[in-house]
């Protein structure tokens, strides 16, 4: 399968990284905003700008979408899925809906076929809520994410004026996985569910009352946290920030008959969000490649992929030695 990665962030280079362990898949190029004459890729991948892309259309079969979900893909995965099936990581849960709905007219027009919200979540942890939610249909679901680094609330804080570089690390509140573990099932809001740090590396004169203040009320990110705003050096930042780990856990809790009590849980531990992240997308690639040769176009998510197609392994061999 033929892959292109258009845009080369943390998590254009861990898809680039991810290939090495996906022996049926092969790099075409990487198309980036900069110059590409000013980019060192990982793999000295060929390296286009985004203006050459429609010149690949016959070249690739998936192209993965690594943008930001704030301002890029909202606008690029409508617009790319004109030219090429795709996948993209649009994690800002309340607008899945209505990005699925661009994203499927752009495809239907070019009949091409796109996958939204691949990763772990939305992604992996979305078909976790999807089978507890069938096994134990008496229960609630709790999802707890981090302590980590979340790529897309980091990216939301750098589009604000002022803000050279941010980390954001979302923290959950002990008690509360506590609790719901111990098998009990509260109301939480989301504010009672995690915390949320951020660490900003400022403009010089930036006004950085200004940028917290952006911060701290922007919808859908920060405003329903406690969210903690603090701000150091570049040197700082490269020194303490420079990792990228995160992860976290899907846990529903419920009963069957009388008061007998079931949790279910599925967790994730991750040393490198993006190259997991570009993983998962490289999974999801191929199964928008099987789709796509079926004659399955639109616009799809996970939900909607058999899981068979997520492999490389055919079924004889998942059935001996998965099932």
């Amino acid at each position: 399968m033929r892959i292109g990665i258009y845009g080369y962030g943390n998590l254009g280079r861990g898809v680039e990284l991810a290939l090495e362990h996906n022996p049926d898949m092969e790099l075409v190029g990487i198309f980036t905003r900069r110059n590409p004459a000013h980019v060192r890729t990982a793999t000295m991948a060929a390296v286009h700008g985004t203006d050459r892309v429609e010149d690949f259309a016959d070249d690739i079969d998936v192209m993965l979408l690594c943008g930001g979900s704030a301002t890029d893909l909202p606008k690029m995965t409508p617009q790319i899925a004109r030219l090429f099936n795709v996948v993209d990581s649009f994690d800002t849960h309340a607008h899945i809906p209505e990005h699925f709905e661009r994203v499927n007219r752009a495809a239907l027009e070019t009949e091409h076929t796109a996958l939204i919200s691949g990763g772990w979540d939305p992604g992996l942890f979305s078909l976790a809520r999807l089978y507890m939610n069938a096994a134990l249909p008496a229960g609630k679901d709790y999802t707890f994410w981090g302590r980590g680094v979340s790529q897309g609330h980091s990216d939301a804080i750098r589009r604000i004026p002022g803000v050279k570089d941010a980390r954001q690390y979302t923290v959950p509140i002990d008690e509360a996985v506590n609790r719901i573990l111990a098998g009990e099932t509260p109301d939480l809001t989301a504010r009672q569910k995690h915390l949320r740090e951020c660490y900003v590396v400022a403009e010089d004169g930036a006004d950085r009352e200004k940028i917290a203040q952006a911060i701290r009320t922007m919808p859908d990110y920060f405003a329903d946290y406690d969210t903690t705003v603090t701000f150091i050096t570049e040197e700082e930042m490269n020194r303490d920030h420079s990792g990228m780990p995160h992860g976290g856990q899907v846990i529903r809790s419920g009963k069957t008959h009388g008061d007998h009590r079931h949790v279910m849980s599925f967790s994730l531990n991750l040393d490198s969000n993006p190259e997991f992240t570009g993983s998962v997308l490289l999974a999801c690639a191929r199964a928008v490649g099987k789709a796509h040769a079926r004659g399955q176009k639109g616009c799809i998510t996970l939900f909607d992929v058999p899981p068979a197609d997520l492999s490389p392994l055919s079924g004889e061999e998942l059935r001996r030695h998965l099932l």
